[in-house]
């Protein structure tokens, strides 16, 4: 059983034994596992939880440039090798332009996802109304960048 099955099969035996099918903070079934001692950091986890703590960190950097953009700074490509980040204004091309690749196959593989997620709740509901779901954003995005007033022909 990987690592992550075993933090799956701990969260599962908490909503039985806690929750009782109510929504869950992950914090509480964390210190569930601690107290019970299901979970501890081992002295190797600490370099990798520093250098997650460090990724989470930097995603969440944004700046504005002179025209009013927020904008996120600092932007990953994983590889082989590992993951390796940049800041925008300084990182070369090639690092954008798979950085840029890799965040849409994210989005991608997000809506991929999201279709499967609301299709298995309709057809376990078919009973009711289907949750419809729009998954053409060109509408959305040209709206946003209007709001954020950065309005561009080829926002989508």
């Amino acid at each position: 059983m990987t690592y992550h099955q075993r933090l799956q099969e701990y969260f599962h035996q908490y909503e039985q034994e806690q929750a009782e099918g109510r929504p869950t903070q992950l914090t509480d079934v964390a210190a569930w596992m601690v107290k019970n001692k299901l979970w501890s950091m081992r002295p190797a986890d600490v370099v990798q939880r520093c250098a997650d703590d460090l990724s989470r960190a930097l995603r969440e950097e944004y700046k504005t440039d002179e025209m009013g953009r927020r904008y996120r700074v600092n932007h990953a490509v994983r590889s082989k090798q590992g993951t390796f980040w940049a800041e925008l204004d300084t990182a070369p091309r090639s690092h954008m332009e798979k950085a840029f690749a890799q965040r849409r196959r994210q989005v991608i593989g997000d809506c991929v996802q999201l279709k499967t997620d609301v299709d298995v709740y309709n057809d376990m509901n078919s009973e009711v109304e289907p949750i419809n779901l729009v998954l053409d954003f060109t509408e959305d995005v040209r709206e946003e960048m209007a709001v954020r007033g950065h309005e561009k022909d080829d926002a989508a």
